[in-house]
């Protein structure tokens, strides 16, 4: 009996640090890159799902410090931004990794609640959970799918 005990211990802790739990030090380590939004969740009730997105945001972090950009992905694999970023610091606040942002206009702190390869979710200070997906930047020249002229 014991042996199941033990067994079934050792299965939800491998289960626990296969799903997810990861530290905000380790959270950290996957923020730079492309991310596109798939969902924000509002506590007013108006969530809003986004099948595509024209612009996705860029980041990146070295150290503690980075930018955000809002780029626009082209068919050619490169991209356009308007030259506007957010200044980014990186902390770890209560358990949790914080990104504060800093624009001319504005101040703003978000919680990270996940951050993996896959997917960042981050909460920002009026409940709002914002749900991305990484994006992978697709160049059909490469692929032989658009000719150059």
């Amino acid at each position: 009996m014991k042996k199941v005990q033990l067994y079934g211990m050792l299965f939800g802790l491998v289960l626990f640090t296969a799903c997810g739990g990861n530290s905000p030090e380790e959270q950290k380590d996957f923020l730079n890159g492309y991310w596109e939004i798939q969902r924000v969740d509002s506590p007013y009730g108006n969530d809003k799902d986004y099948s595509i997105s024209e612009t996705i945001d860029y980041i990146e972090i070295e150290d503690s410090t980075g930018f955000r950009a809002k780029v626009l992905p082209r068919l050619d694999g490169t991209i356009i931004t308007n030259g506007n970023t957010e200044d980014i610091s990186v902390s770890i606040k209560d358990d949790s990794l914080r990104l504060e942002y800093t624009t001319a206009y504005d101040q703003w702190t978000e919680t990270v609640l996940e951050a993996n390869e896959e997917n960042l979710k981050v909460k920002n200070q009026k409940g709002m959970i914002y749900t991305y997906s990484r994006h992978k930047l697709i160049d059909l020249r490469e692929d032989g799918l658009l000719q150059e002229e």
